[in-house]
């Protein structure tokens, strides 16, 4: 075997150290979107595997050099695709600490400093958001595995309250479930839904307003039209127009019915961490029984490291809880309110950003965020042809040119040219572009950088007869 001993860990290490340097000062002047195609990453990565192996610091810069015209500039100020944050420094230097330390984080037994740690972690947030301090707080993968734990906690307990037991019985012969959900719901509500053996055709779709807002108005006669046991989800930050749903009048109509009340925030929960923002965009969030965020996308820590957060952990533990003599149990665990029982210690690259943020500081992150957002909506309707498709209320900036096929050959034409990235979509029957205000390492220049890139972009298109 090649590369083995301390002295080559100590190397490789030094090695991917000096790497990660390199990519991190390129971001603000490479292209930011990547100049490879997965086949060209394939061939540069590709091949048989040889027969013997090389040294570890060789294979690190082997990574770094093949990797680089692969790679998206996301760590800087200009990529404002999907909804996906950089990386604040704290996180990602703890998100080393954690590769590193190689702790099973499932235990508190098993890795008591780690799992202390996303405890904190989850109280902060608790604190932040304004929710029920004994809440449980489940550190899941993302904002996907986020909403399927939430939502297999409701499956549970609403199956519980209607005298069915679902670890002993099954779904075959359960009483019927009634999911509501609004019409512009995220794609990732009905894949949880589906994991948990629940069809789109089964799924009570309630009509939503320009902004994609559940309406109040239409949740009433929803419910009022059948029985069961019934699971309301609503949302807090719409992925297109960033919208927020009216939580505390939907919550009421919906808690009035016997309905568990999940809210979809992955990254809208976040707008309660600021007074500026919280008391028109959050109010009401309390009163629900499961929320999911992901603190990649608005806490700027790195990947794998969504929330799945519960009002009662009881009703975790019963849909979570895992048998096993070997196992050692202490109380309310990771592996007690997730679906995992082994993982790395994903919780403690938050603690390390809300250690280095504080309250006020997560506060003026989604301050700043917002007012880049106004920024680079201002920015876009001074330039001509182009229309702002929202309201720009939280993060998300959406925008269009008089047709489709020049919007969509705008989008393509951002991500050659290379300033910036923007995302595609279609609302409304239309196809638009979306910013996304994500990045704490986006500046006022970034923005302006941006909106003159775009303007040229526009200007040098041809125009139709």
């Amino acid at each position: 075997m090649t590369g083995n001993s301390p002295d080559d860990r100590a190397h490789a290490l030094e090695t991917a150290h000096h790497a990660a340097l390199r990519f991190l000062d390129s971001v603000d002047e490479r292209p930011v979107w990547p100049r490879a195609s997965l086949d060209d990453m394939l061939a540069a990565f590709g091949g048989p595997l040889a027969e013997t192996g090389i040294d570890p610091a060789e294979v690190i810069e082997e990574i770094a050099e093949n990797a680089d015209p692969g790679l998206v500039a996301i760590p800087g100020g200009r990529f404002f695709g999907f909804v996906i944050g950089g990386t604040y420094p704290a996180a990602l230097a703890a998100d080393w600490l954690v590769s590193a330390w190689d702790q099973n984080s499932g235990s508190s037994m098993l890795a008591p400093a780690t799992v202390a740690m996303e405890r904190i972690a989850g109280q902060w947030m608790l604190d932040l958001f304004g929710l029920p301090p004994t809440a449980s707080v489940g550190f899941v993968t993302g904002g996907q595995l986020a909403n399927f734990t939430c939502l297999a906690a409701a499956r549970q307990a609403v199956l519980s309250r209607a005298g069915w037991d679902l670890a002993e019985s099954g779904m075959r012969d359960a009483p019927r479930m009634r999911f509501v959900v609004g019409s512009d719901r995220h794609g990732s509500i009905d894949r949880a839904a589906r994991f948990l053996g629940i069809g789109r055709s089964e799924l009570i779709v309630v009509p939503s307003d320009d902004q994609g807002r559940m309406r109040a108005d239409a949740l009433e006669p929803a419910l009022a039209d059948g029985e069961g046991p019934l699971i309301v989800c609503l949302q807090a930050g719409e992925v297109h127009t960033g919208a927020f749903d009216e939580f505390d009048v939907l919550t009421a109509i919906a808690h009035a019915h016997g309905a568990w009340v999940h809210i979809d925030g992955a990254f809208g929960l976040w707008a309660a961490a600021a007074p500026s923002l919280s008391h028109h965009l959050t109010e009401g969030i309390a009163a629900a029984d499961s929320w999911a965020t992901d603190a990649h996308k608005t806490l700027n820590v790195p990947y794998d490291c969504g929330m799945a957060i519960v009002r009662d952990p009881a009703d975790s533990i019963a849909a979570f809880r895992t048998g096993g003599d070997y196992l050692i149990y202490s109380g309310l665990d990771p592996w007690d309110v997730t679906p995992e029982l082994s993982r790395r210690a994903r919780g403690v690259p938050a603690w390390a950003a809300l250690r280095s943020l504080g309250r006020s500081g997560v506060a003026a992150l989604m301050d700043r965020l917002h007012a880049n957002a106004l920024r680079m909506a201002a920015g876009l309707e001074t330039i001509d042809g182009v229309e702002v498709r929202n309201e720009v209320g939280y993060t998300q900036v959406m925008f269009s040119l008089d047709s489709d096929e020049g919007t969509r050959a705008l989008g393509a034409a951002i991500l050659d040219e290379g300033t910036a990235a923007v995302t595609g979509a279609e609302w409304r029957g239309r196809a638009a572009l979306r910013c996304s205000m994500s990045s704490w390492a986006t500046t006022a220049e970034d923005v302006d950088r941006t909106v003159h890139a775009i303007r040229g972009l526009v200007a040098s298109a041809p125009r139709r007869a």
